[in-house]
């Protein structure tokens, strides 16, 4: 590979890692969905191979089993690819070292995991010996799913109690009585794709009888296997526990990267 690689991220996630990482003066194109400065050669799914050839890039990036087949098919048109599938925030974590390994610098990719590790502890701490909520995260509204993956440990991180999806499992459809059945003291709206654009009235105009907290949260917030789960972890434990004096906002702890392995 070359010392300074040039890196195509077809992966939001994978370009957040390398900017928090230090790397992102290796990204020389990116997808629209990217908040990178950066060429678009297409989106998440549809990306356009014949300008990404002509880039001349190292490697592409690309994220979770939804992207497999763009995965498959630049490597038959002879890319060099890194893909990842995280399902839970270690493993989240754990993409770190093998994301900015593929740009030139494994060990940028540990130091970002360790600090964001060391910040969790750190929000843990804070809360430890508070009473624990009980939280449901919606990831889409009609129908509606509670979601999954990495998100019931990111509840647990900032000190909730998440009983409706295990960790690793894929978010799911599930009927309001369940939801009811559960007695959330948090309802947390993250619809996929919409932002902050989670609407609070229509949810609480269902009438689930819930007599919950309603928030909405930026979807990158908590739907993507990136550095901005620290972001979304400290915006829920402020929801959790608006009174208790938890630790500052996360921020990379980094500097520039000589661009070696």
């Amino acid at each position: 590979m070359a010392a300074s690689p040039r890196v195509v991220s077809l992966a939001p996630s994978s370009t957040a890692i390398l900017d928090a990482a230090g790397l992102e003066s290796h990204v020389v194109a990116t997808t629209v969905h990217s908040p990178l400065d950066r060429p678009a050669v297409g989106g998440w799914l549809n990306p356009d191979f014949e300008r990404i050839e002509a880039l001349d890039a190292d490697v592409l990036y690309t994220c979770d089993d939804l992207q497999q087949d763009v995965a498959d098919e630049a490597r038959e048109r002879g890319f060099d690819v890194c893909h990842v599938a995280p399902t839970t925030l270690d493993e989240v974590f754990e993409t770190f070292s093998t994301v900015c390994a593929a740009a030139g610098d494994a060990d940028a990719g540990t130091a970002l995991a360790d600090d964001c590790r060391s910040h969790l502890d750190a929000v843990r701490a804070a809360v430890a010996d508070e009473p624990r909520p009980t939280v449901y995260c919606e990831e889409w509204a009609d129908p509606p799913m509670a979601a999954g993956n990495w998100v019931p440990d990111v509840v647990r991180a900032a000190g909730g109690s998440y009983p409706l999806v295990d960790a690793g499992e894929r978010s799911r459809e599930i009927a309001p009585d369940t939801v009811v059945a559960a007695d959330p003291d948090h309802v947390v709206l993250h619809p996929c794709g919409k932002g902050e654009r989670g609407d609070s009235e229509a949810f609480e105009a269902r009438q689930w009888d819930l007599d919950a907290d309603v928030h909405a949260v930026d979807d990158s917030l908590l739907n993507q296997p990136s550095p901005a789960l620290m972001d979304g972890i400290d915006r829920l434990a402020r929801c959790f526990y608006p009174g208790v004096d938890l630790p500052g906002p996360w921020s990379p702890s980094r500097t520039e990267s000589d661009g070696r392995i």
